[in-house]
């Protein structure tokens, strides 16, 4: 059985909007911790069906070009 955790459905927003999405929670975890030593400010991992809501509240999807997968 696969945890939630597991499940490529977490998204990364930040004041700027969704950084990455579809990503495990740790690659999400990762993604935050890098972003976070980079200055970025008001990270968070949500559902990747939470930030879909988002995006109409004029946040942008952005792709996974953010996340380092090593």
């Amino acid at each position: 059985m696969t945890s939630d955790l597991e499940i490529k459905q977490w998204s990364v927003i930040s004041e700027r909007g969704c950084e990455a999405s579809a990503l495990t929670y740790e690659e999400a975890r990762r993604l935050v911790h890098r972003l976070g030593g980079e200055g970025r400010h008001g990270l968070c991992i949500i559902t990747d069906e939470a930030a879909a809501r988002m995006v109409t509240g004029g946040l942008n999807k952005r792709s996974e070009a953010n996340v380092d997968r090593t």
